[in-house]
């Protein structure tokens, strides 16, 4: 019966955790975080079981720090890289809390685990909005602009770039003699909610813009 709890407990975890990657429309989902909790839970109670039935001199601890090495493996494959971002980081820390409060449930650690399921929601929700409010700009992307090589205002286009709450990070300059062209690349961090058709179109209105590209 006590371990029937234990991984009652463990689902409910998992689901919760799951059911904030589900709200957020990441790619892991419910039923993954609730396999990895529950496995994970199942895996400590079979080394607790074996530490307490004398099964060999083994170290019974050795089946959670394979667990813990597991779970890294599957947390890296969550990982991507989409141009210049990485996506899937919080995604791959859920992945390695589900596990460890799996471990804490099935050794019978509820409050630690509760505990821990408590400030991982609260980081989820009330820090992701703290996050957004006070450090908007998180996408990174490449803006690349043509300019003719006569009365260019290079301080008009920071402002015009800058104005929409986009921070400019770093800018490669090349000068193309035939054409008498100059190319300034941006590395700049956008926020979500920038419209960025109308920050192009007023770029490639100015008169000495000839082209505006922008990708991650």
């Amino acid at each position: 019966m006590d371990y029937t709890i234990r991984l009652c407990i463990s689902f409910v975890c998992g689901f919760l955790l799951g059911l904030e990657r589900k709200t957020n429309y990441q790619s892991i989902g419910i039923r993954t975080i609730v396999l990895i909790s529950i496995s994970s839970t199942l895996l400590s109670i079979l080394s607790s079981y074996m530490s307490t039935a004398g099964f060999g001199d083994g170290d019974p601890t050795r089946i959670a720090a394979g667990v813990v090495t597991g779970i890294g493996f599957l947390g890296g494959g969550a990982i991507l890289h989409q141009g210049m971002n990485i996506k899937g980081l919080t995604s791959a820390a859920i992945i390695f809390t589900a596990a460890a409060i799996g471990l804490c449930c099935g050794a019978g650690l509820y409050i630690p685990s509760f505990i821990t399921l408590a400030i991982s929601l609260i980081s989820l929700f009330i820090l992701q909005k703290f996050e957004h409010r006070f450090f908007p700009a998180e996408k990174i992307k490449k803006l690349r602009l043509e300019v003719i090589n006569q009365n260019i205002n290079e301080e008009d286009i920071k402002r015009r770039i800058t104005e929409h709450g986009v921070i400019i990070r770093d800018l490669n300059f090349s000068y193309t003699l035939s054409d008498n062209l100059i190319i300034l690349e941006y590395s700049i961090k956008c926020p979500d909610e920038i419209n960025l058709t109308y920050l192009t179109s007023e770029l490639v209105h100015l008169k000495y813009v000839l082209k505006v590209s922008l990708q991650d």
